[in-house]
């Protein structure tokens, strides 16, 4: 694998996973779940516009790229509408939770339509995230989970997973950035039309200075950053690695949580941070980490772990 890949894979999950520090504040000063969703995708598409500028770089772009620059922007749009909508069915926790099927949805999809191998260090992977990523989780025991709430979840990965793999099969040749502006021009328009045909999700502007930081900072960071990165390392390294990487995101969000919002650092979510990072280490290393050693890691987390509870 590419370093340079490897290390935008990693930049992009944690860019993403500061989406809590910029939508938290956001919601304490009462803005509506969908006003954040568009003034993130907004504020993106003008300073990637703006660094385009900078560039002088042409905005032009062809038929067939407009097609395939149509239809991510779609997936993008679809990916993020079906995720803010369960959250009216679900908690967010529960939510983000589910959403991590993804990567499973890229294997699957790269390997039954373009026959890419799917290795034992990937399949490891892929199982130490979703375990790492249930640990991460600190809902209410008990709670039962909306039928509708899942599907609107499962659309969403499905969405998202399709992005990834069209990313990483497309022919398009241009900059990251100007694909980047593109998908989230037409993403944004996609929810701006959206927000006319649902009077729930009506449109509001940002109350206050504050508000319009943490606006722009939605924009910057967990969107323009995390997406340009992410689709070179698409590029780089392929899909499904690109896509177990983001298992980065949850865990920068908890870190957040803990470090900035003041929750509890608990065993639990030490165990679950520790799997992440063994799926994120198997997947850069690839081939030149044995099976045997993370079979070592494993047992050896287990038993602190029951030493620690004793």
């Amino acid at each position: 694998m590419k370093h340079k890949g490897i290390i935008c894979g990693i930049l992009a999950a944690v860019c993403y996973g500061t989406n809590p520090f910029g939508a938290l504040p956001l919601y304490e000063e009462g803005v509506n779940t969908s006003s954040v969703l568009f003034y993130r995708f907004s504020m993106a598409v003008l300073m990637l516009a703006v660094m385009l500028l900078i560039e002088r770089k042409s905005f032009l772009i062809s038929g067939v790229e407009l097609k395939t620059l149509g239809s991510l922007g779609l997936l993008f749009a679809a990916s993020s509408i079906t995720y803010y909508q369960s959250f009216r069915f679900m908690d967010a926790g529960i939510a983000s939770t589910i959403l991590f099927v993804y990567p499973v949805m890229v294997a699957v999809i790269m390997a039954t339509c373009f026959r890419e191998k799917v290795t034992a260090s990937t399949v490891i992977a892929i199982i130490l995230a979703l375990v790492g990523i249930g640990l991460l989780y600190r809902g209410d025991a008990g709670v039962s989970l909306s039928t509708i709430g899942i599907l609107l979840v499962m659309v969403s990965s499905l969405t998202y997973a399709i992005y990834i793999v069209v990313v990483n099969q497309s022919s398009i040749r241009m900059s990251s950035l100007k694909l980047t502006f593109y998908v989230l021009l037409i993403c944004m328009l996609c929810l701006l039309a959206y927000s006319f045909t649902s009077p729930d999700l009506h449109l509001m502007l940002p109350p206050s200075p504050r508000a319009w930081f943490f606006a722009c900072w939605l924009g910057l960071v967990p969107t323009v950053l995390s997406l340009v990165l992410m689709t070179v390392a698409v590029h780089e390294v392929g899909a499904t690695p690109t896509a177990i990487m983001g298992a980065l995101e949850p865990l920068t969000a908890v870190a957040i949580g803990v470090m900035v919002f003041g929750e509890s650092f608990t065993l639990r979510l030490a165990v679950g941070i520790v799997l992440i990072l063994l799926a994120v280490l198997l997947i850069v290393l690839g081939n030149n980490f044995h099976l045997r050693t993370i079979g070592h890691a494993i047992t050896s987390i287990v038993r602190k772990t029951w030493r620690w509870k004793s």
